[in-house]
């Protein structure tokens, strides 16, 4: 999980390109919602902060899904051209060891389209974390699957630490050398929480950011219980795959010392180290807390690799890829239903047979 991606981001940083082979034409899948999906890119700027990497004003790239009326507009883009280059470069064979051939993933497909006219009204909102060694954009499958259902999702990039994020004058900053693990992990887990609030307080004009969800995969599942921990408006967590224990073993706060609100955690199937992080966490948290687990899914299933990878000829797990799809749609849905608008379907009840890839742990309901 966040141990293997930080390893591997300690080896890999530098890569040569290769050529773009002649891949097949790569899509997302279509989202299950009512509405149709508007993406707009911002770039934000906090003066009041030191870039802890690099110095000068804190720099974030971060892209809103929101439910949009229907009507033209060009396609939003997966990934922007700089960006698409490094990630095929070094971050898809290298930081997250995926193993597909050199493909141009500036043209797969979306269902968004760029700065759509969004639906009237309030819409509660979520943040989206990545993985380490993860762009945003390796969640846009989630983000726009949640948008269809009437959500605003943030995703953030956090600079010098995701592996590449393009900025509007088309420059590219990668990933600073990690150094030591458990020092940059830290470091890293305190950034993005600083981040999130800081982009929280940057929408507070535009979006309702009293009480937001907020979900993650890997390191970002991290980072999504311990903003939650330190921020009161968001109220709602969800953590795919991402352990709760610091390199040395000592447990995360949250771990150690619970949550006040709901907090789901779906993980992978088979061998993981999530195990003690999550054991202390439920034992600690007395609110409410479930535990899931995908069955034939491994750690990237939880990301657009889960739909994409597939297309490739690459294989992910032993779980179809419309039912790993299919199933992390309804219960990521689920709970935010439950949780940001009131509307309480009993799907995180207990096991389901429409879902049977889905299966709680024994004393994780």
């Amino acid at each position: 999980m966040i141990r293997r991606s930080l390893v591997l981001a300690v080896t890999v940083l530098l890569a040569s390109a290769v050529p773009v082979s002649a891949a097949p034409k790569l899509a997302l899948p279509q989202p299950t919602g009512p509405y149709r999906v508007g993406e707009t890119a911002l770039h934000l700027v906090d003066p009041a902060r030191t870039d802890p990497w690099r110095g000068g004003p804190r720099e974030l790239m971060v892209t809103l899904h929101y439910p949009a009326l229907p009507g033209p507009g060009r396609p939003a883009p997966y990934m922007l051209p700089g960006a698409a280059a490094h990630f095929d470069a070094v971050t898809a064979n290298g930081l997250l060891g995926l193993g597909v051939p050199a493909t141009d993933w500036a043209s797969v497909r979306t269902n968004a389209r760029r700065d759509a006219v969004p639906v009237p009204g309030r819409h509660p909102v979520i943040v989206y974390s990545p993985g380490l060694g993860e762009p945003r954009t390796w969640g846009t499958a989630t983000a726009e699957d949640l948008a269809g259902r009437g959500y605003v999702v943030v995703s953030i990039d956090h600079t010098w630490e995701s592996p590449e994020v393009e900025f509007p004058d088309g420059s590219v900053r990668t990933m600073v050398d990690p150094g030591e693990p458990d020092a940059f992990l830290r470091k890293a887990l305190g950034v993005r929480v600083a981040d999130t609030r800081f982009v929280l307080d940057a929408l507070s004009s535009r979006l309702d950011v009293s009480r937001v969800g907020m979900i993650g995969h890997s390191m970002g599942g991290a980072a999504a219980a311990l903003t939650m921990a330190a921020d009161p408006r968001v109220v709602a967590g969800v953590n795919l795959d991402g352990n709760l224990t610091w390199f040395d073993g000592s447990l995360m706060p949250p771990a150690a010392d619970g949550l006040h609100g709901p907090f789901l955690l779906v993980g992978k199937d088979g061998e993981t180290d999530t195990g003690p992080g999550w054991t202390a966490f439920l034992a600690a948290t007395h609110g409410w807390a479930r535990q899931l687990k995908l069955l034939g899914s491994e750690h990237a299933s939880f990301t657009d690799a889960a739909a994409l990878l597939p297309q490739l000829g690459v294989p992910l797990g032993t779980l179809h890829p419309a039912t790993a799809v299919r199933t992390q749609r309804a219960y990521v849905a689920s709970f935010f239903d439950r949780w940001l608008r009131g509307r309480d379907d009993h799907l995180l009840d207990g096991p389901s047979p429409r879902y049977p890839e889905m299966v709680f742990p024994r004393g994780s309901s």
